[in-house]
């Protein structure tokens, strides 16, 4: 996203959750007619369908439609808009729908500028995929006070993708001016707002343009995607299910996707259908059923929604439909298309997810993103961003840091100055690197120091960057921003001809870190999914249902598997799905158990192994309300011998009550009590809490608050706290074996010190007395 002239280097990542608006009180609203735009015979745009991370206003519009209004935040922008200098810019850029068409639309902007701008010279220019549709004067008067302006769209203006450019035209003097003089500035509030009236289109019954509409990438909103099943979900028909959620949650990436049940009917929109010979739902009429297959048909009760149908003679080939769905979705035409043939890929290895940096090579940029992203212009450049997935249990202890290979090339300064490139892990700085000049020397005649150049006039570099393993977690950005000194001052003019690039050929290596990590820590499996994700398919994962699952608890693990697709990229081809009275049998595997505290026994019959537990009733019964206990560990100190550590940044020993009204989940962490070194994760959640939990998963300000061996969800709120059993998954190398267990415990290696000191005192003592009776001899 462009953002020339703006001051601020903060993360943009689009599709963040909405922010609490700020207050906004404006000045004055003046009165924009629209701009003159040029009468072109431009067909009706069409819309995307996806749905978003905070859901934006919606309300029904007086022509059938619907109202969206968006903020500045849920388009993508979540820091502040300064723009500065003589033409500072921003880009806000909006989809729309396939299905979708704009009948109307308008941008209220909240704005503010510097109140040294000279009217007469100076404001505020609005463009629509650069055509304008407003101009904003300036007036000394309001100058530093909040405004508002209600700018109309025309709608033919509005394709599929677009972009509101607002720039600032700013001159603080009729005399020679200096291009970056501090009063040269204009604010843009995140309360800004676009409003889009639109109506629903009918679209064609065709494979080929999957996974629209049921999911569009061009639609920011958190993704709404309804399953329907002809009735109770067998472990198969969940696993089917499983696969298709997983590879929508991939799609919809920062989105976030949730996927609501209907059993026996219809809801309205478009909905995903699994269905076999027995299936029935009113009005639907569904086309022979000889195999897998994939079809996408009319919703019958929706005029303008479609129905994507999953279709199999049983669970097996329901099964097979969706993998082929899930991998071979741009391989289908037509309004039905029967599977045959179809062969699953081969099994996954560990830790090979495609979103993942690998661990057994070296990863290029060029590999994450494309070269148009690691390019910027200007003297007020955007930064580029380097979106890093990496394992969450890479064992990064007494290391010197991750090596990063960076290639860069900018245009180099005329003299030597302050130029630097600045590197930065999210919101930590790691280093800035200086831009050389192209004559250090001076410009005389003969210049031995003078740099060669590449044939465009830039200056091509290498450098080993270390990144601090602290500074990076399962979900990193690595953010490069180029800072050109200004070379302007006063009368002297300033050219935007500067240039930086990062080479796609640039590259992180974790390859050399072995993969060991303290269990549980919920916020591995939060932020990537682990242990589950270990293997991208999930072949070593099972999800364990109440034996009496209810809506509630099919759609949580609908959700659960999307956001492990969203973690890897690749549908959970391989995960088992099964009952809680059936759960022996998959000993041999991590378990994910999803459930209530009354319909799911394995949380009584485990409870000595959780980090929580139910507390006994008045009568000792232990039929109490629904209060949970962490398990108390004061009496664990012992545990200093052995060199358990436990972390100081979340509480531990405490009670913590969960309320009767329902409102409470509880994500758990604890080792299998079938068998150690497994994991179980509990996710504990009701018809009422269920939605509370999934949105934490998928809100980054509550994601990051997920963490220890347990965190308790309350509407928008998450409290994690730290139990008291700890254990370990992955191996060392023997020698970094032997470091950590001697530096977890002072005792240990006390005593190892005495042990060889003993064994070197008995050495030297049996050495002595032989030779003394050599002596005597």
């Amino acid at each position: 996203m462009t953002a020339a002239g703006t001051a601020s280097t903060q993360q943009q990542r689009p599709g963040a959750p909405a922010a609490a608006a700020p207050a906004f009180t404006p000045a004055t609203v003046p009165s924009i007619a629209p701009a003159a735009v040029p009468t072109l015979a431009l067909p009706p745009q069409q819309l995307p369908g996806a749905a978003g991370v905070p859901v934006p206003v919606a309300s029904t519009a007086a022509a059938g439609g619907t109202v969206r209004e968006l903020n500045l935040t849920q388009l993508g922008i979540d820091y502040a808009i300064q723009l500065r200098g003589i033409s500072g810019t921003i880009g806000i850029p909006f989809n729309i729908r396939a299905d979708e068409l704009v009948t109307s639309a308008s941008f209220r902007l909240n704005y503010a500028y510097s109140p040294s701008l000279i009217p007469e010279l100076s404001h505020l220019k609005v463009t629509v995929n650069d055509v304008l549709v407003a101009t904003l004067p300036v007036n000394r008067a309001d100058g530093g006070k909040p405004q508002t302006a209600d700018i109309p769209i025309d709608r033919r203006l509005i394709t599929e993708f677009n972009r509101i450019n607002v720039e600032l035209i700013g001159h603080y003097t009729r005399d020679c001016e200096d291009p970056a003089h501090t009063s040269l500035w204009a604010r843009i509030d995140a309360s800004s707002t676009l409003r889009l009236n639109v109506s629903p289109l009918k679209l064609s019954n065709d494979l080929a343009t999957l996974p629209q509409p049921f999911f569009d990438r061009r639609d920011v909103r958190r993704a709404r995607i309804p399953f329907v099943f002809g009735s109770a979900e067998s472990g198969p028909l969940l696993e089917a299910a499983g696969v298709v959620s997983s590879w929508f949650g991939a799609l919809a990436d920062y989105r976030g996707a949730v996927f609501p049940v209907s059993r026996g009917q219809l809801p309205s929109g478009h909905s995903v259908v699994f269905a076999t010979p027995e299936t029935s739902l009113p009005g639907l009429v569904l086309p022979a059923i000889q195999g897998p297959a994939l079809a996408v048909v009319d919703h019958p009760q929706d005029p303008t929604a479609k129905l994507l149908l999953v279709m199999g003679r049983d669970a097996n080939e329901l099964r097979t439909a969706a993998a082929s769905l899930a991998l071979n979705s741009r391989a289908l035409s037509g309004a039905t298309s029967a599977i045959a043939a179809f062969q699953e890929p081969p099994a996954r290895k560990p830790y090979d997810a495609p979103r993942w940096v690998p661990s057994d090579r070296a990863l290029q940029f060029g590999e994450l993103t494309t070269a148009a992203d690691l390019s910027v212009t200007g003297y007020n450049p955007d930064v580029v961003r380097v979106n890093l997935q990496l394992p969450p249990d890479l064992f990064t202890w007494r290391s010197r840091g991750i090596p990063l290979d960076l290639l860069y090339r900018y245009t180099p300064r005329v003299r030597p100055d302050q130029s630097t490139l600045n590197v930065n892990v999210n919101e930590n700085f790691i280093g800035a690197i200086p831009l050389r000049s192209a004559n250090p020397a001076g410009d005389r005649w003969y210049n031995p120091l003078a740099v060669k150049l590449m044939p465009d006039g830039t200056l091509a570099e290498r450098k080993e960057v270390i990144l601090p393993p602290l500074a990076l977690g399962p979900r990193s950005q690595l953010r490069l921003h180029y800072y050109f000194e200004p070379v302007a001052g006063r009368c002297i003019p300033q050219l935007d001809n500067v240039r930086g690039s990062i080479d796609p050929t640039s590259k992180i290596d974790v390859s050399g870190f072995p993969h060991f990590i303290a269990m549980p820590e919920l916020a591995a499996y939060a932020n990537g999914g682990f242990p589950f994700s270990r293997m991208a398919d999930l072949s070593d994962t099972a999800v364990i249902l109440p034996d009496q699952a209810d809506t509630s608890d099919t759609e949580t693990y609908l959700g659960l598997m999307g956001q492990i697709g969203r973690a890897t990229g690749y549908p959970v081809l391989r995960v088992k799905v099964g009952r809680s009275a059936e759960v022996s049998q998959w000993a041999d595997k991590d378990l994910l158990v999803i459930g209530n505290l009354q319909n799911q026994p394995l949380f009584t019959q485990w409870a000595e192994r959780m980090p929580l537990k139910r507390a006994a009733a008045a009568n000792g019964s232990g039929d109490g309300s629904p209060q949970f206990k962490l398990s108390s560990w004061i009496d664990t100190a012992i545990d200093f011998v052995i060199g358990a550590r436990t972390r100081e940044d979340l509480p531990g020993s405490m009670q913590i009550a969960v309320s009767d009204d329902g409102r409470d989940a509880v994500l758990a962490g604890f080792e299998s009590p079938l068998r150690s070194g497994r994991s179980v994760v509990a996710a504990i959640s009701n018809s009422t809490s269920k939605d509370a939990l999934l949105n934490a998963l998928m809100t980054p300000d509550l994601l990051k608050r997920v963490q220890g061996s347990m965190a308790i969800v309350r509407d928008a709120q998450v409290h994690s706290v730290l139990g008291s059993e700890t254990y370990y998954v992955g191996r060392l190398p023997p020698i970094a074996w032997l470091q950590w267990n001697l530096s977890r415990s002072p005792l240990l290696l006390a005593a190892l010190v005495v042990l060889l000191a003993v064994i070197g005192a008995a050495v030297a003592y049996a050495s002595l007395q032989i030779r003394a009776r050599r002596r005597l001899k």
